[in-house]
């Protein structure tokens, strides 16, 4: 029993200030389970009990459950007691400014939101609590909008409905960077008991104003500044017909809303998926890059004859784009989404100084194309708080207009409206993007063949090796010291003209482990070790010129037999 003893220990501990009956009642039947020396138990409710959910820039993601190292009451109580101790400590007028808390709808989003309200109350912290479940970028909005210190979004974005989370933006409205993640993690250690924190009631709350509803007015004026992003307001929406998913989450009625405000009445909505569902009973996993997620609003697009296929993810800061083509729809890649807005908004909208933005792995695309209309670049890291913040930082120190930024997983942000990626105005804009385009005399995939023309046919492909244990651990350790140590100088017979080491903190970015092989003719490797999983994972990219004449199915032949050679090469050196 020895084994046992200190994960029981916690247990008990932690059955005694639990204030949920299904996670205390789930741990006492584990408990229960262990006694009867159950294995699998014995192992879940140590692996439950060691250590904690970690705290960082994008906050808190686990499945929900019972102890420390999953998403619960006890764990969210702690987490709002430390952010409360961080912005006392490092924002004079955060009692007044306040806090936004929106969540989504899945398992216990409300209740942890509502929990979240009751500990900054505690603390003598105003919040602006949402009336209803809504999406991501709603509550980064907000949190500008209401001139609030930090906000809180309680979701677990596309993952499977066993998780929640709880995300965090600065006052600023883009997510937390350091140093605030690693000041809030250190804030939330010290918290103690969650049952010995002042948590007065919500009603108590909003009687002395401490807690303020947020009503419905305020995500009207939120698709109102969505709307008011369109770049050619002029043109006629109304015989574009559009079928759109929310795949179960929240946002329809911000889709919907937006699209008919902006002049786009024929929105066919996937009737089976349309209200929120923390099962998201018809998918196998709520994330439309996933095989079949899109299948039933594609054959929805089919019958209604579509012109447009959108889709959201739960929390409805992503967006998926399908285009006619030919029979069928062909779905869009993220780095081709991006490319799309951004030639559409560098197109129509003012010739003034101006920003395009994306992230290291996304594709070199948008960086040829800012060059050749004369705008400026920005390359972040990873993750779309990089993405905001950089537009911030554009905006006070240069003085210019951030026009878009987009990471390759599907998420998007343009214009200065909201600091976070946002499915909801990325919808509105490419629907305008695919009017424009029929105006002209052009299909949307005509407009993507356009941009390849005119920058280069840009091919890309990722690349996991997996190495489980310490011992994969190790070589994965090895193969980024022997690249950065001892870089090659050709990759199939094509020269590395330069090497950039983003430990060193190189191009002005945060250090991060990754490095950055630049090939001669566009082509480029990337290397970097996943920051969840026991693999080292490598990005390929080849840049193809699309010959006069050409059909562009003959330059993608090309494209792709130079990207296998270049592939094969490096994987070889890594073997």
């Amino acid at each position: 029993m020895s084994q046992l003893d200190p994960p029981r220990d916690l247990a008990e501990a932690w059955l005694a200030e639990d204030p949920d009956p299904t996670t205390a009642g789930e741990l006492r039947k584990l408990l229960a389970a262990c006694d009867q020396h159950d294995e699998a138990a014995v192992k879940e409710l140590a692996e439950r009990f060691t250590g904690a959910l970690e705290f960082g820039t994008a906050g808190l993601r686990g499945i929900l459950g019972a102890g420390p190292q999953r998403m619960n009451r006890v764990l969210v109580r702690k987490v709002s007691a430390g952010l409360a101790a961080y912005l006392l400590a490092n924002v004079t007028d955060a009692k007044q400014r306040g806090v936004v808390i929106g969540h989504d709808a899945r398992r216990n989003s409300r209740i942890f939101a509502e929990d979240t309200a009751r500990v900054l109350g505690g603390a003598g912290i105003k919040s602006y609590l949402a009336h209803r479940p809504w999406p991501t970028p709603t509550t980064a909005w907000a949190v500008t909008d209401k001139r609030a210190c930090a906000g809180v979004m309680v979701t677990a974005s596309h993952n499977p409905p066993a998780y929640n989370g709880y995300k965090v933006y600065w006052g600023n409205g883009a997510q937390i960077i350091p140093p605030h993640d690693v000041g809030i993690a250190t804030a939330i250690a010290t918290i103690g008991r969650s049952d010995q924190l002042a948590m007065p009631e919500l009603d108590e709350l909003r009687r002395n104003g401490t807690v303020i509803d947020l009503t419905e007015s305020l995500h009207d004026d939120y698709l109102a500044k969505v709307v008011a992003l369109r770049a050619s307001p002029e043109l006629d929406g109304r015989s574009l017909v559009i079928a759109y998913t929310p795949l179960h989450g929240v946002g329809a009625l911000s889709v919907e809303g937006g699209l008919r405000l902006a002049g786009f009445p024929q929105v066919h909505t996937e009737k089976s998926q349309r209200e929120p569902d923390p099962e998201f009973p018809t998918v196998a996993f709520p994330n439309p890059e996933e095989k079949g997620a899109m299948d039933r609003v594609l054959a929805l697009a089919a019958e209604v004859k579509a012109d447009l296929v959108l889709a959201n993810d739960p929390d409805a800061d992503r967006l998926c784009v399908a285009a006619p083509d030919g029979a069928g729809y062909r779905l869009l890649t993220g780095d081709q989404i991006g490319a799309l807005l951004a030639d559409y908004l560098l197109e129509v909208g003012p010739k003034d100084r101006r920003m395009v933005a994306t992230t290291v792995v996304s594709s070199q695309l948008l960086g040829f194309l800012a060059k050749q209309v004369g705008a400026d670049y920005r390359e972040t890291l990873t993750g779309f708080k990089w993405i905001g913040n950089a537009a911030i930082e554009y905006e006070q120190t240069h003085g210019g207009r951030f026009v878009m930024g987009y990471e390759e997983a599907l998420g998007y942000s343009v214009g200065p409206l909201v600091r976070d990626k946002d499915g909801v105005s990325a919808a509105v804009i490419f629907a305008e993007l695919a009017a424009w385009n029929r105006a002209r005399g052009r299909s949307v995939l005509d407009h993507l063949d356009d941009v390849y023309r005119r920058i280069g046919l840009f091919i890309t492909e990722q690349v996991s090796l997996t190495k489980p244990g310490s011992a994969g651990l190790a070589e994965i350790r090895d193969a980024m010291t022997r690249f950065r140590s001892s870089p090659p100088r050709e990759l199939a017979g094509v020269a590395i003209e330069q090497v950039v080491d983003l430990a060193l903190g190189a191009g002005g970015l945060p250090p991060s482990d990754v490095l950055v092989f630049k090939l001669a003719g566009g082509r480029r490797v990337i290397m970097r070790p996943s920051g969840t999983e026991p693999k080292l994972k490598s990005y390929y990219e080849v840049r193809v010129e699309v010959r006069a004449g050409e059909p562009m199915a003959d330059a993608r032949g090309r494209g792709l037999a130079d990207l296998a050679k270049l592939r094969d090469a490096h994987q070889q050196l890594l073997a």
